[in-house]
């Protein structure tokens, strides 16, 4: 039975590499993906996901105002059957798409696997998020440390001197020099003033996107 998963996290847990080895495993078995992308994340290049480990593929970007069930019905009638949808980046979805989502699922019997943060940087749920722990099948957390050894969940912006910043627009694409992963506690001393920010430092000069 096809399901809606939704697999979250704090930054660079990996999400995007799992996703890569999600689609690689159904490439494997002879079957066909389809990898959803926000066209807002264009930093490794015109719909490509790619992964911090430098892992990518090529997907299908789309706006938030683009009907995700009436797209995948044009990419099964153009290109043929699919075995799995999966979505980069889900936090960026629309409670409209995530709903799409399920229709891709209960309709299509697709099973779906969504991948994003649960979290923005002043710890509020973004919409994708929302909707997605609210009519997901399965939840699932792909778990990162914070730099003191804790378990990460949340997630801090921070500006070029690398001072937190406490305040601006949810979406804000960036990698590992605009935002780090921290625990619960942490976020909370450096909110507050009380902590200090611990820069995580990229391998690859492509890091996930956030907002």
């Amino acid at each position: 039975m096809a399901k809606l998963y939704f697999y979250y996290s704090a930054m660079n847990a990996g999400k995007t590499t799992t996703l890569l080895q999600s689609a690689y495993n159904y490439h494997e078995r002879g079957m066909r993906t389809l990898i959803l992308t926000p066209a807002l994340d264009h930093r490794g290049g015109e719909g490509v996901v790619a992964s911090r480990i430098g892992l990518k593929a090529q997907g299908r970007r789309f706006q938030r105002d683009d009907d995700l069930l009436a797209l995948t019905r044009e990419d099964i009638e153009a290109r043929g059957k699919i075995g799995c949808v999966l979505v980069d980046e889900a936090q960026f979805l629309t409670r409209t798409q995530v709903w799409q989502l399920t229709d891709v699922v209960d309709v299509l019997g697709i099973p779906v696997l969504a991948y994003g943060l649960r979290t923005d940087f002043r710890g509020e749920l973004f919409e994708g998020s929302q909707y997605l722990l609210a009519w997901a099948d399965n939840l699932i957390e792909i778990k990162t440390i914070c730099h003191t050894g804790k378990k990460a969940t949340m997630v801090v912006r921070v500006d070029a001197q690398g001072r937190a910043v406490t305040a601006g627009p949810q979406v804000e694409i960036g990698g590992n020099d605009r935002y780090v992963s921290v625990s619960r506690a942490e976020f909370k001393k450096i909110m507050s003033g009380e902590g200090r920010v611990e820069l995580q430092q990229s391998v690859l000069p492509l890091g996930e996107a956030n907002v």
